[in-house]
């Protein structure tokens, strides 16, 4: 049993993990990084990438059916064949040659195979060979293994094959009838995506269509989706599934009515993978998230005999906040912890500090890739209300703005702002509307930099854009 000994080892290799060992490294340590998988992750060959490549095509065709002069040089349909190449390619077509060539250039070490904790700050990484290699971290272990799709107790339907993203993102034939089980972000974009490219979509929403939104988004991504043909039933529920021997699935709901299809996506939500990583060596629970502190590190692990403080959680394992963006953002944080404690230099461990991940509480960005798109910052008026915020809520019509209208015609959409009416500050923004993801960053700018309304004011937006929303829901503010 060979052994390395590094600064830091680095559970997972996905976009969390590569960036921990880079601001590591950045910051003058060694740096390891344990994989069992591809380097590059959940995000770059079965989500955000591939995904989104997945939607891009027919989006961009709807924006061109939208504008006149455009519209008539349109004389085709969506080209299946071409919209999975080019998903293919941005998955790398799932080799990570790419990814491997980075970490190499960056000074991190890779070390393929299942890594497990067998004591504090000591990591057994076992490969293909079955030959066991264990990994001495000096400062810290960072687990930055992401999260799996979660499947329900329904009966059959782990004897059906259903499939998870994983299995939507780098589909190879799109199939007749497509069932959705679920009505969150992926399972919205993949009934989009699959209706775009032709499958006959039935989606099982129990509860509602992006439920965690501003109501009106999911009111609004519902209707799209009924026009595209998508069977959306609010408040479905699946009470059994089976696959029959000609490959059927058969969907019995509570209520008893029957859907077929040729396929089923479950996604109502997501597990930590935490379960084969040796959690229980250090006292934590296997398969559980992971609590952390403001700076990640992990709340309750055994420290003996170096000490507590060894251990940190990045990324969704910490479930503070389920995306890429976030967890490269609490990835940057960590990394740069680690070296101040690591060099002794102090700490900036307060609120908006370099070494936390403040954003995590209120100020995360979202876009869903939907028809119309959503993108979101912060809290929903109901959050905001939970939270014993006194708001005031102001909603525009997005296909008012002058370039809305240029920008398509029938331009439909809804821009909302939440306002902290005690310290006159936006806490939440929302947008619906073809395109608006590229709207989301100033409204994020806004939420975190606490920007006072008189202030806003002053920030004046180009004509004729879509961005003088802006104006219009100050202008609206003020009345």
């Amino acid at each position: 049993m060979d052994g390395d000994t590094y600064d830091v080892v680095v559970l997972g290799a996905g976009p969390v993990g590569e960036n921990v060992a880079d601001r590591v490294v950045q910051g003058g340590l060694s740096a390891a990084v344990v994989e069992r998988e591809l380097v590059g992750g959940e995000c770059s060959y079965w989500a955000c990438m591939p995904t989104k490549a997945l939607l891009r095509g027919a989006a961009a065709l709807r924006a061109a059916r939208q504008v006149p002069g455009a519209r008539e040089a349109v004389t085709g349909g969506l080209d299946v064949a071409a919209v999975l190449g080019r998903r293919d390619s941005f998955a790398s077509h799932w080799k990570d040659e790419g990814q491997v060539g980075w970490l190499d250039s960056a000074g991190i070490a890779l070390h393929r195979g299942q890594g497990r904790i067998v004591s504090a700050g000591v990591v057994e990484v076992t490969g293909d060979d079955g030959v066991p290699v264990t990994l001495t971290a000096r400062h810290a272990v960072v687990i930055a293994t992401g999260s799996g799709a979660l499947l329900p107790d329904v009966p059959g339907l782990r004897e059906a094959t259903p499939w998870t993203s994983r299995e939507a993102a780098a589909v190879s034939a799109v199939p007749g009838r497509f069932a959705v089980i679920g009505g969150g972000v992926v399972a919205s974009e993949m009934a989009t995506a699959f209706a775009a490219l032709g499958s006959s979509v039935t989606m099982l929403a129990r509860d509602g269509v992006l439920p965690r939104a501003e109501p009106f988004a999911g009111e609004r991504v519902t209707e799209s989706l009924r026009e595209a043909g998508v069977s959306v039933r609010l408040g479905a529920e699946a009470a059994s599934v089976h696959r029959d021997e000609a490959g059927t699935v058969h969907i019995t709901m509570t209520d008893g009515e029957q859907v077929e299809a040729d396929e089923i996506l479950v996604a109502i939500g997501r597990a930590p993978n935490t379960q084969d990583i040796g959690l229980g060596a250090v006292g934590l629970m296997p398969g559980a998230w992971l609590t952390v502190d403001d700076t990640m590190r992990v709340v309750g692990a055994d420290g003996a005999p170096i000490g507590d403080g060894w251990l940190y959680a990045a990324g969704d394992v910490n479930r503070r906040a389920l995306l890429t963006h976030q967890g490269k953002y609490q990835a940057r944080a960590v990394g740069d912890v680690i070296v101040a404690r690591a060099k002794g230099e102090a700490v900036e461990d307060g609120r908006w500090g370099r070494h936390v991940a403040t954003a995590d509480e209120r100020a995360v960005p979202q876009v869903v890739f939907t028809d119309p798109e959503i993108a979101s910052v912060g809290l929903t008026a109901a959050a905001a209300e939970a939270a014993g915020v006194r708001t005031r809520v102001v909603d525009y019509d997005l296909g008012a703005v002058a370039g809305s209208a240029l920008h398509a015609d029938g331009y439909r959409g809804q821009a909302r702002m939440v306002v902290d009416e005690d310290r006159k500050v936006i806490v939440g923004f929302t947008l619906a509307g073809p395109d608006v993801a590229e709207l989301l960053h100033a409204a994020t700018i806004a939420v975190v930099g606490e920007v006072p309304l008189d202030r806003l004011w002053h920030a004046v937006p180009a004509f004729p854009t879509v961005t003088e929303v802006w104006l219009r829901l100050l202008e609206a503010y003020g009345r």
